[in-house]
This record gives C-alpha cells, structure tokens and sequence, in this order.
C-alpha cells in the first residue's frame, strides 16, 4: 500500500510530513556522546596539534633576529644559527602537525561511522507508513547528502578548524609577548570579523537547513516521476510532472544561488577586517620603533604574525560555511536517530493464553478519509496457519505488515507473544532483494553465526539445496548485482531459507509465492509450507490452493473480517468464500477437494 490517494505518482499532496530534525542544543548533545568513548583520542590529537602550532610560531622572531642582524650590520656567520633554528622549526613542525591531524582525522572518522550505524539501524526499524508520509526523497538526501556533506567537513573542515582556531590563539597570545599593543593594534579587526560571523551565520542556518528540504524535495519528485514513468504516461500526467519537477528544482536553485550570494558578501566583509588590522600593527610599529620601544626587527616579527593570522582567521571563518552546512545535515541525521525507540518497534504485549498473536479492534488508516481497517479483530493460536484471503484492495497486506511490525495500526493494538531468543517475527514478501555478496552471505543476514552445515540445511529445507550447489562456486558464489542472477523462484527460496534460518515463533508470508509462474508455483508452494512448518504463520494467500492447506481462513473484505473457518466449512457457507473459489476454481484446473 502507498499513502498516494489516487495510485499515480506525484499526486499526492506536496506538504508531506517530513522526518524529524533535531535542534541545535541536541545536535551538539548527541555529538558529545559520540566523541565521548574517544576523549583519550581527542586529547591526544589536541595536545600534539598545540605543540605543533607553538613550535611554528617561532618562525617570526627567527625571521625578527634575522632583520635585526642585518639592520646592525653583523658578521654573515651570525645568520647561521637563526637560519638552521628556522630548518629544525620546519622539520618538527611538519612532523608533529602531520601526527595531530592524522588523531583529528582518526577521531572524526570513528565518530562518523558510529553516527552512520546508528542512523541505519533506526532507518532500518522505522515504520513503511513513517516512511511513505515523510516520502522517499527525504529519507534519500539524508542518506546521500547530508551523510556526505557531514563525512566531507569530517575530513577537511575539522582537522583545519581546529589547527585553525589553535593558531590564531596562539598566536595572538605571541604578539602580546611581543608588547601588548601589537595585540591591541591586531584586535581592531575583531569587531569586524565578529560582525562578518554573526551577520554570516544568523542567514546561513536558516539557507542551509532550506536547502536541504529543497532537496529532499527535488530528490522525491524525480524518484515518483521516474518510478512511476508508465502510470504516468498512461494518464497523460507527463506536463503536470514536468513542471512539478521544474517548480522543485528551480526552488533548489534559488536557494543554492542564495548561498552563493552569502558566502560573497561574506568574504568581502573578510578582506576589510584584514586591510584594519594589518594597517593598524603597521602604525603601531612605525610608533614604536621611532620611540625606541621595540626593534625593527620585533616590529617586522610582529607583522608577520599578523600576516600569518590571515590564513588561520579567513580559513576558521570561511570554515563557518562548511560548518553550517555539516550542523544542517548532522541535524537532520540525528533527527532520525532520535526517533523514540517506541515509535519504530512492535511492543511485545500480553497475549491471551495459548496465543501467539493477538490483534485487538485494530484500524489502519493512511491519511484522512482513507481508512483501510476497520476494528479487525484476530487470534492466531500457537502453531497455527491462518490464511488472509479477500479481493485486491481488502487490507491483506496492510494487516499482514501490522503483525509484522513494519507498521504500526493507527487505532486498537497488536500483541505478539516474545520468543525466546531473536526476532518475534519474520515478514517475507513478494518484493525479494538478493544482497550483493556471496549466497552464503547473503543467508547469513539472517545468522550471522551460521556454519555451511545450518546453511545447507535450510536450503535443504526449503528445497533449495539442489540448485545452490549447482552454481559455479557453490555457497560462494556471488549473487545480486554484478553477479550470478538468480530468477524470481529461487530468490523467493533464498528468503523462505532465511526465514528458517532466523527461525521466528511467528512468520508472515505476504504472497511471497506470488512471483513464481505457474510452472514453479507448486515447487514455491512446497517451500514456503516448509518453511512455516513448527510455527505460528499469517499467509497473505495469492493463490487459493494456499488457503486450502491453512488451518483457518479468513476472509477481509473492504477492512473488515466477513468470514472465518476452514476451507471445508466456508465453501459450506456460499459466502463470499465460497464465490471467490467457485471463480478461482473454474478458472483454473483446481486438484478435486
């Protein structure tokens, strides 16, 4: 089911409700704790980055001496010991700068992959109806973008912000050594690059975090237009979703240009603080120098780490563009992993005695006035196959996806009885994904402590055996894409034997038989009953021989249950059953029952 009203792509309304983002005061909580069981790293990679910048700070007093020399005429063999202190400077700054942001880079990296798991875990258990309201496209440019945009200030931004930010400081800190009114001369720029930030940031939040919804927009039309190409067409809807596409992008666009404006103005803004300041330690200098307070030699030094100041200062600032960039998209990764655990996992309640599952006058509905159940009510007993059957439309699979967890009823309540180890439940569907990787990979998913001997017997089970052996290489063989193909039938096998191998209490087939042909439906048929043999099972019937096997039919006509009992007593009952065989049957050369 889809939370489109109209079954064509792209008609839904444009407002969807969009995944949460997290504020700033989380933002900054959450990366806290993900640096926290790294804090021996981040000390270390500090510690070393502020020898580094402390030892390459003495460059401008050795150039100073330099002056000085030879502004009082000594020998040329008193520049030999400035000269080889300005190589040895060279040296241990390079080396300790490379080892501080080799930490840095280390740091960033770990906090980036333990960020990257936890927003896959969380996407991975929220609900398909959270999904389809937020629409794919979001989930997609937080996957794509922002996991990007975060990773490259990672890897560039925060090694250079803070060597950056540790420059300036100390360097600042020199110029003081140097006499106090340098200092003073070089923070008449301050005022300027503080205003410049401030005027930078307050409009740089609110366009990135802009941008970014914009293209998560741009990114769900083009993913509707696309995946819907044939609906589309059919319906003659080719202009409509043109110019949506085109009113998307050229909002994207907009505020992409809008960014670029910003960080113009900003620069612009940057170059004027710096004419200030270095003006203003030239003149301070001249002063100096004439009164005979300091050397020209310390007032040459005092100018170059002011010169030197450009770099660091335009770098941490310029860095603010990268920095709110990342913030944007970090905020809307940890707006996912924030999501409360509630809200993405099926809660184990109390069922009624001897059952496995228990649905309590459950309603489903995927947006207003679109109601796809009403109050079922449903005991599956232990042990027990029930088949849903009903006409397309009915609620099937929406029931089925209930039980299973993937989604969550918008009224009444699903009650699973926990297993004792792993998963309650199991949901294999028609829709099979074979994961790149070999076959015996691929089964793991479902244990990953597996040995080959449990992978040939549920591949035995599931009468798969046979044929996995026959591939090239085996249970090595590579499957998915870019290797072996595996055609419908036997991918359905794959997920039937990682069903056995999960071994949940209680599995949902949703016409997970449905994309065998007729010739290998029976085969399928056999599978999917073995596989379900020993446990409690809801079977989404696509074909009514399924029902036949069950021990319990029920029947769901427009979200609600009409019918309930075996095979033998619905056709009994001239129900609706027994109209849905009667058409199935006689369509079909049906086994005599």
């Amino acid at each position: 089911m889809t939370s489109n009203p109209s079954g064509i792509p792209g008609t839904a309304d444009d407002s969807a409700e969009l995944l949460p983002i997290a504020s700033g005061a989380r933002t900054r909580a959450a990366l806290r704790t993900l640096i926290r069981p790294d804090r021996g790293r981040a000390l270390l990679g500090l510690g070393v980055l502020v020898g580094a910048t402390a030892v390459g700070l003495l460059v401008q007093p050795l150039l100073g001496r330099i002056v000085d020399i030879v502004a009082d005429g000594r020998p040329a063999d008193a520049l030999t010991l400035p000269v080889v202190l300005l190589l040895v400077v060279a040296v241990v700054q390079g080396v300790t700068t490379t080892l501080g942001l080799t930490q840095v880079a280390r740091l960033g990296e770990t906090v980036l992959a333990r960020l990257r798991e936890q927003f896959v875990e969380r996407a991975l258990q929220l609900p398909a109806d959270r999904l389809e309201r937020a629409g794919a496209g979001d989930l997609t440019a937080r996957v794509t973008g922002d996991v990007a945009r975060v990773a490259e200030a990672v890897r560039s931004a925060l090694p250079e912000m803070a060597r950056s930010v540790l420059a300036i400081v100390l360097t600042l800190g020199a110029m003081a050594l140097l006499d106090v009114r340098f200092l003073l001369a070089a923070l008449l720029a301050v005022p300027v690059q503080a205003l410049t930030a401030r005027w930078y940031v307050r409009r740089a939040v609110t366009v990135y975090a802009d941008q970014r919804v914009a293209n998560g927009a741009q990114q769900q039309q083009l993913l509707e237009t696309i995946g819907g190409a044939v609906t589309v067409r059919g319906h003659r809807l080719e202009e409509q979703h043109t110019e949506k596409s085109a009113r998307r992008s050229r909002k994207a666009v907009e505020l992409t240009m809008r960014s670029v404006h910003l960080v113009l103005g900003f620069y612009a803004r940057l170059h004027i603080a710096e004419y200030i300041g270095l003006a203003a330690v030239l003149v301070t200098g001249f002063f100096l120098v004439r009164d005979g307070s300091v050397s020209i030699g310390t007032a040459t030094a005092a100018a170059l780490y002011f010169h030197s100041l450009f770099g660091p200062v335009n770098a941490a600032l310029v860095l603010l563009d990268d920095a709110q960039s990342a913030a944007a998209g970090l905020a809307r990764l940890v707006g996912v992993t924030d999501i409360e655990e509630s809200a993405v996992q099926l809660p184990h309640q109390r069922t009624e005695a001897g059952a496995a599952v228990t649905v309590d006058a459950v309603s489903h509905a995927y947006g207003p006035g679109r109601t796809v159940l009403h109050e079922v009510s449903l005991t599956l007993r232990a042990g027990e196959h029930v088949a849903l059957v009903g006409t397309s439309g009915a609620g099937k699979s929406t029931l089925a996806r209930l039980v299973a967890g993937v989604q969550r009823p918008t009224g009444g309540t699903v009650s699973v009885a926990p297993g004792p180890a792993g998963p309650s439940v199991v949901l294999v569907t028609q829709e099979v994904h074979v994961f790149t990787g070999t076959l015996a990979e691929d089964l793991r998913l479902a244990r990953p402590d597996a040995t080959d001997a449990d992978l040939r017997t549920a591949l035995a089970t599931v009468h798969a055996l046979e044929w996995a052996e026959a591939l090239p290489e085996g249970l090595a063989t590579v499957v998915g894409d870019g290797g072996h193909r595996l055609d419908p039938a036997r991918a359905q096998q794959l997920a039937l034997a990682r069903l056995v191998l999960a071994d949940p209490p209680v599995a949902v087939l949703d016409e997970a038989t449905a994309e065998a042909g007729s010739a290998g439906a029976r085969t399928l048929e056999r599978s999917a009953e073995a596989a379900l043999a020993g446990r409690t099972a809801l079977v989404v019937a696509h074909r009514l021989t399924q029902a036949v096997a069950a021990d319990r039919i029920v029947v769901l006509e427009a979200g609600r249950v009409v019918e309930s009992g075996t095979h033998d007593e619905l056709r009994t009952a001239d129900g609706p059953y027994a109209t849905l065989w009667r058409a199935w049957s006689g369509s079909r050369a049906a086994p005599h029952l």
